[in-house]
């Protein structure tokens, strides 16, 4: 499918073309900064450069509780390294680290970051390395000088260094506004992009303007309505269906196949869910009218619908004469046997019959002239019908033996019970037929009612 290219993308490509990629990397940036908060910890890792230029995007600082008590650790391992075990303050800072360590485990300062799994991994290790059943007396015995001296206490900064402090420096706090939302500046990088944005929206419109001076500006703008999601400060990640149609106009990118696709799901699941209401409907409205028992006076008398319906009686002349012509021919052995059995049966009804036959040559002259006779009477029943029918006697007699039999079997089916179990069997034979198409529709998938009708229109086209 080809689609229209406006005035503006056909004069200035380079320039649309130059758009299309800047709001691109304006929409990898929004999913950046969404997803930001989640992934900074393996940021904090493998890139810390870039959280220390990006976190004073998101009002992320160092948590002051875990910095304090890093501090403290740096401290301690300094007066180990410069006076050993005899410096007066290593002591001291064991007894001022313990304590820390419940007020941490006991307050948690990483829920407000949403990194308690950080915590749970600190205190994981910390029972692994110390062997102790509890977190809390995990850290009373990592922090004491017997548990140093024995296991040396540089090995176990080492394990510290390695293991736990990158997640104590994980955590963090977010400052809030005056509205007590969590800061984000992201708006500062997101400005610039906007401005060019809404100047490329601009441009467009007063050019659009200039050939169409007849529209509106609104008829205007509700043309490219899926621009102005370029510019709202809110649901940035619904940038994506402008970037992608900038994309595709430009012809950065191909995105036909896909918008085929998705179009083809579309008018498929669409298509299934149609079918299945308008047959539905067909057939409730058919029971309804059963119940009613419009359907049954427009059987038998189809002369007071509103519409006048000459083709019905068309179609039934045809249909006789059809049967007449075609049908009657191709069983006339199994009419002529019906009625050589007919004439036997009646025979056999007369008195003395029997004795008859049994006269010698009677038998045998009897089974001779019983096939010869229904021979001939289904030709004269046939030939004269048909000539009835042509004839306007014939047809006038014909009619009129129609109209009697549809008024005798009119009052037999009219009487309360039978007219009652004519319209309980429709009804039902309908609820029949109304779940079996809702069943067949529901395993057939829509994409296959796509493909049998692209299959028509190749029909057709060739």
């Amino acid at each position: 499918m080809v689609h229209y290219k406006p005035y503006f993308e056909r004069r200035y490509p380079w320039i649309e073309r130059c758009i299309a990629l800047l709001a691109l990397l304006n929409l990898a940036l929004v999913f950046f900064d969404l997803s930001y908060l989640y992934g900074r910890n393996f940021y904090f890792s493998v890139f810390p450069a870039l959280t220390r230029y990006y976190d004073p995007i998101k009002g992320i600082r160092p948590h002051p509780e875990t910095q304090y008590y890093l501090q403290q650790v740096e401290a301690l391992e300094t007066q180990l390294a410069t006076g050993g075990w005899d410096a007066p303050q290593v002591e001291q800072s064991l007894a001022q680290l313990r304590p820390l360590s419940q007020r941490i485990l006991a307050e948690n300062p990483f829920a407000g970051a949403n990194q308690n799994s950080s915590l749970e991994t600190i205190k994981q290790q910390m029972r692994q390395r110390t062997g102790e059943t509890f977190a809390l007396d995990a850290f009373e015995t990592f922090w004491s000088a017997d548990y140093l001296q024995q296991r040396g206490w540089q090995s176990e900064f080492a394990f510290w260094q390695a293991e736990i402090r990158p997640l104590m420096q994980t955590n963090y706090y977010r400052g809030v506004n005056q509205w007590g939302l969590p800061t984000n500046r992201f708006w500062l990088l997101d400005l610039p992009f906007v401005i060019i944005f809404a100047l490329d929206i601009a441009a467009r419109l007063w050019g659009h303007h200039r050939r169409h001076p007849n529209l509106s500006w609104l008829d205007i703008a509700l043309r490219r309505w899926y621009d102005f999601l370029l510019l709202i400060p809110f649901w940035r990640w619904l940038r994506v269906l402008p970037v992608a149609v900038r994309l595709n106009h430009s012809e950065v990118v191909t995105l036909e196949p896909v918008r085929a696709e998705l179009q083809r799901d579309l008018i498929a699941s669409f298509a299934t869910e149609t079918a299945q209401m308008i047959g539905i409907q067909i057939i409730d409205q058919m029971q309804a009218s059963i119940e009613r028992g419009e359907f049954i006076r427009t059987l038998f008398h189809p002369e007071l619908s509103q519409r006048d319906r000459p083709e019905l009686t068309t179609i039934a002349t045809r249909l006789v004469g059809d049967s007449l012509r075609q049908a009657v021919p191709q069983v006339q052995a199994d009419l002529e046997n019906l009625v050589q059995y007919s004439i036997t049966s009646s025979l056999n009804q007369f008195p003395g019959y029997r004795q008859l036959r049994r006269l010698p040559g009677l038998q045998r002259l009897s089974s001779y002239l019983t096939p010869k006779l229904a021979q001939a009477l289904f030709r004269i029943f046939y030939h004269n019908l048909g000539d009835a029918l042509q004839d306007p006697v014939g047809a006038q007699i014909t009619t009129r033996l129609r109209r009697n039999f549809r008024d005798a079997l009119e009052r037999e089916l009219l009487k309360r019970q039978n007219i009652q179990e004519v319209q309980s069997s429709l009804i039902e034979f309908l609820e029949d037929i109304k779940f079996n198409y809702v069943k067949n529709l529901t395993e057939m998938e829509g994409r296959q009612l796509i493909e049998r009708a692209e299959e028509l229109h190749k029909q057709v086209r060739g």
